[in-house]
């Protein structure tokens, strides 16, 4: 009782630090420090994770530098904080973070009852189920009384659950601490198999001694729409942060990279004028310099030049853009008109 009571009281000291950090403005704070802080993933190929020269890369990495960009200019005024499955949301409530961007699904009950707030979605997801070759298998319905290796703290339990309850099958759930123990764990052969998104199962595969050793079986069992997040009750910041978003699709739909946005300057779409700051002024109605928009592009290029960077079909990850392609090449990917 008395470790729940602690539990409550914390629960609630966090939130009331978020409040007063949002009651402040974030944006007020992240400009008076002089750089953005993003939660993001401890090592995630593809998605955050230092290069060899200490660098920090990646999609989720990216989203950060975005958000830097539209806010300083400069999209490298950013310092990135690891956090884990089970930390990662306190992070954020208690102002240890200005932003969350870290494979994180956007979900009912964590939009309604953890203080925080979803920006886009960036990244369409599902979750899959890898195994070695070598099993044999070739559909996740062939997995009853299988081991399955995934972490805590994440929906992918109770989807997995949910799945095998729909085929009357049953299964062992193996649960690990750490990315590093489950990946250690299913290559070494203590599971049959290993749950996750499936973005987050070819970053498994790729950094495996043998990569073409293991196969994702074709069954998607959730949506997964992964976002960044922030807190509650900080409209203009939750702003900042969708615009930023929404920009980068906005510009790959309109041809936009960071090759080309000097020269883009000088369009005469309307559209892409608005976007760069070429013309009106809706950097204000942020509290941004009206060449935000520039400014990410300039920094990160537009949002299919980092998907393919990072994870796409030219990356060890191999990913197709699939649902993550734009409206209209068959895609779930849209900006609202930025006008």
């Amino acid at each position: 009782m008395k470790q729940a009571l602690l539990s409550i009281c914390a629960a609630a000291l966090g939130l009331a630090i978020a409040g007063q950090a949002s009651a402040a403005g974030t944006l007020e704070t992240v400009k008076a420090r002089g750089k953005l802080i993003c939660g993001v993933s401890l090592t995630v190929p593809g998605f955050a994770a230092p290069d060899d020269k200490g660098r920090m890369q990646g999609f989720d990495v990216d989203i950060c530098r975005s958000i830097a960009a539209a806010v300083f200019g400069d999209g490298e005024k950013v310092d990135f904080v690891p956090t884990n499955i089970n930390t990662r949301f306190q992070a954020l409530q208690s102002g240890e973070i200005d932003v969350l961007s870290r494979q994180t699904t956007h979900t009912f009950s964590r939009d309604a009852s953890l203080g925080l707030d979803f920006g886009p979605t960036v990244f369409y997801d599902g979750q899959g189920l890898m195994v070695p070759k070598s099993l044999g298998v070739t559909s996740a319905k062939e997995l009853t009384e299988a081991a399955i290796c995934t972490l805590p703290g994440t929906t992918t339990a109770q989807n997995i659950s949910d799945f095998f309850a729909a085929i009357k099958g049953k299964f062992e759930l193996v649960v690990f601490e750490s990315p590093d123990e489950n990946r250690a764990a299913f290559y070494s052969g203590r599971c049959e198999a290993i749950t996750s998104d499936r973005s987050d199962l070819a970053s498994i595969r790729a950094v495996a001694n043998n990569p073409d050793d293991y196969i994702v079986l074709p069954e998607t069992i959730s949506k997964e729409p992964l976002a960044p997040a922030f807190r509650q009750n900080d409209s203009n910041w939750g702003d900042i942060v969708s615009w930023s978003v929404w920009l980068l699709m906005a510009a790959e739909e309109k041809g936009i990279t960071q090759a080309n946005v000097d020269e883009k300057l000088k369009s005469e779409d309307p559209d892409v004028q608005r976007m760069l700051g070429a013309t009106e002024e809706l950097g204000k109605m942020l509290g941004l310099d009206d060449k935000w928009g520039y400014n990410i592009i300039k920094s990160v290029g537009n949002y299919g030049e980092i998907f393919e960077r990072n994870v796409g079909e030219g990356t060890k990850l191999g990913l197709t853009r699939g649902p993550n392609a734009l409206w209209n090449a068959g895609g779930l990917i849209y900006s609202p008109p930025i006008r």
